[in-house]
């Protein structure tokens, strides 16, 4: 009952003590009662006539198994030979072009003659502060001199428009996706399912020209918190990008701002709602018209797309809606993106947009003259910042 609660140094000393008391005799006879070896009692018995005084510690210092960078004095030194050149770029490492887990460089290390095992290399790494890292998008390229000025004058508009309570939306195209139902494609992310039933999907998914896609053109109202995407079929031209715009006005925009004679639209400055599309604009002037909206578009400085609302506002929450789930058809696209929300009140509206939108249209000198009188660039930046006035009938 009691050796239960005694460290190994205090075992020995009642052993010993048990020794002493028994006398001739008194070794054996507390070994085969203890169920310990003899030289664990005559240590024991040492330490007692020794005068042992009680001490923190159960062994003297210096115990205990060597460190193996302390019976090996070039471990150490050989693996940062191994990691240090590889994450600098050395083309000249023996790992540069493999691998670099704990087990490829213990094996490494043993076939140089230190024997380590993955887990003290895993160790070893953590002293040397090597932690396991991904990359990290952070460099973004050549970025114009005036990349910050262009975020200002897009605040500054987005600050006006707002306090007089009119709209400013968002624009953007998210990334095109597969419909298939037999067999349906891997769409990323996980759900909860029964455990060992996960949902099959396809081995491959590379382009088909015959495999249908989902091309979902989105707008967020950054007054509102509010969305809107139409899933076409067919391709994202500046023509499917204006519908969208139009749709939205018609069917939300109009009542959500019924005193609004203006909107302020952020876009990307590539794709279909490039600040260099001319048939952005020529199709922007007939919206206008059509509207009697003047209509104001602010395109965010080349490499910047990042920085636009609808990405983390909008399409990052439609992502994690269906995370998981095979889009097996346009309909169900338009239900799971319908279907998203978050606790701080966004809200969703979809449809899908059957339309054809050929490509490759070219729009000549001339029409772009015809709009001419529409279009007003701003003073700062005019091929970024512009406004599309209706035109006079």
């Amino acid at each position: 009952m009691l050796l239960p609660n005694l460290n190994e140094r205090q075992r020995r000393l009642l052993f010993g003590t048990e020794a002493l008391a028994i006398g001739r005799g008194g070794i054996a006879a507390v070994a085969e009662a203890a169920g310990v070896s003899r030289p664990t009692v005559s240590r024991g018995l040492a330490e007692v006539r020794a005068g042992a005084t009680p001490s923190g510690r159960v062994r003297r210092s210096g115990g205990g198994r060597k460190r193996l960078t302390a019976t090996d004095p070039g471990l150490l030194a050989g693996l940062e030979v191994l990691v240090e050149p590889a994450t600098r770029g050395d083309p000249t490492s023996p790992l540069r072009w493999t691998c670099k887990s704990t087990r490829e460089l213990a094996a490494e290390l043993t076939g140089q003659g230190h024997p380590v095992s993955e887990r003290t290399v895993a160790a070893l790494l953590r002293e040397l502060d090597y932690s396991l890292q991904g990359n990290a998008k952070t460099v973004e390229g050549r970025q114009h001199p005036d990349r910050d000025a262009q975020f200002r004058h897009i605040n500054d508009q987005a600050r006006r428009y707002l306090r007089t309570g009119d709209p400013v939306i968002s624009v953007d195209c998210k990334k095109k996706e597969l419909i298939g139902a037999e067999p349906p494609y891997k769409n990323g992310g996980r759900e909860w399912r029964p455990k060992g039933q996960p949902e099959p999907v396809a081995v491959h998914d590379f382009p088909d020209p015959e495999v249908p896609k989902a091309i979902p053109y989105g707008i967020y109202d950054v007054g509102t918190n509010a969305g809107w995407v139409s899933v076409g079929c067919d391709g994202d031209t500046a023509s499917f990008a204006v519908e969208t715009l139009r749709r939205w006005w018609n069917q939300v925009g109009r009542a959500s701002y019924p005193k609004s004679r203006r909107l302020l639209v952020c876009a990307d400055a590539g794709g279909s709602n490039g600040y260099r599309v001319r048939l952005w604009k020529v199709e922007l002037a007939e919206l206008a018209t059509e509207t009697g909206l003047a209509i104001t578009v602010c395109h965010f400085p080349p490499g910047t797309s990042k920085w636009n609302k609808i990405e983390h506002r909008l399409f990052a929450h439609i992502s994690m809606n269906w995370r998981g789930r095979p889009l097996t058809s346009h309909e169900v696209v338009v239900q799971l993106i319908a279907a998203t929300t978050t606790r701080k009140g966004l809200s969703v509206r979809a449809e899908a947009d059957t339309n054809t939108y050929p490509r490759g249209i070219k729009i000549s000198d001339k029409q772009l003259a015809a709009i001419q009188p529409q279009l007003k660039p701003h003073e700062f930046h005019g091929e970024w910042n512009y406004t599309m006035r209706p035109a006079h009938k």
